[in-house]
């Protein structure tokens, strides 16, 4: 057997997220499902993160474990012929046994889009957030500037999960225009759940003037949800790159 690391992208609308789940097709099944056709085993696959109902990924990252006589050129056209046209594999690659997707990633970048118009666009209304009156720049990245680095990110996740450790390193957080539509772009070591989502509903609140601009530095030492802003809709966020360290790859060493 070996360790095979797939890249792929997808489109998450039709799906309930990428975990296996009783109530609905995700994107986890979707694969071990085509795995299954591919190889007639039974397959985990395991994945990098795991984002929820209707968001999308450019780059998403997964390890499997499969047969060594499989050549990784066959695996790719074939694993690709048997997925849907919104589940892409973009690549694969062998990687060592010890090799893990989620707790091998030293990072990830996510990607916020937002449309800021007052007129519908039929063809961006799954890929966006719409917002009609007009968004300040300038002030939701004062905010953005606010989070980067090294804190404790308590506040800025759902309840729905827990986890001990909610200090999270962010190296990068901005905001930028390209007519109407508007990007918030956000890099860490990792993310709570709703991290983003929650983030990017802040910066809309500091726009709108509903939330102090240097709120961040008080939430971090009172950790109260309650203090941001709301938690932006699914559709609009996208996971843009999984960060690996370069030795992580040699597996045939």
């Amino acid at each position: 057997m070996k360790r095979m690391l797939l890249t792929i992208s997808y489109d998450g609308t039709a799906y309930c997220g990428w975990q296996v789940q009783p109530n609905g097709i995700t994107v986890q099944e979707t694969l071990q499902n085509a795995l299954l056709k591919l190889t007639g085993e039974r397959t985990n696959v395991t994945g990098c993160s795991r984002t929820d109902a209707g968001v999308h990924a450019r780059e998403f990252c997964c390890h499997i474990d499969c047969a060594d006589s499989l050549p990784e050129s066959a695996f790719l056209r074939g694993l690709s012929a048997l997925l849907p046209s919104d589940i892409a594999v973009k690549d694969c690659t062998e990687v060592p046994r010890d090799f893990h997707a989620r707790y091998n990633a030293r990072g990830k970048t996510y990607a916020y889009y937002i449309l800021n118009s007052k007129f519908k666009n039929p063809f961006l209304c799954r890929y966006t957030w719409r917002i009609e009156r007009p968004l300040n720049i300038d002030k939701m990245n004062e905010f953005c500037t606010g989070i980067i680095g090294t804190h404790d990110f308590a506040a800025f996740s759902s309840s729905a999960r827990s986890t001990e450790n909610t200090v999270r390193t962010v190296t990068e957080c901005n905001v930028t225009r390209q007519g109407d539509t508007v990007v918030l772009r956000i890099s860490a070591n990792g993310f709570l759940y709703n991290m983003v989502r929650i983030i990017t509903g802040t910066a809309v609140a500091v726009s709108d003037g509903r939330v102090r601009a240097d709120i961040a530095n008080t939430v971090f030492k009172e950790k109260k949800r309650s203090l941001l802003g709301e938690t932006a809709p699914p559709q609009g966020l996208f996971l843009e790159k999984v960060l690996y360290n370069k030795g992580d790859f040699n597996a045939r060493l």
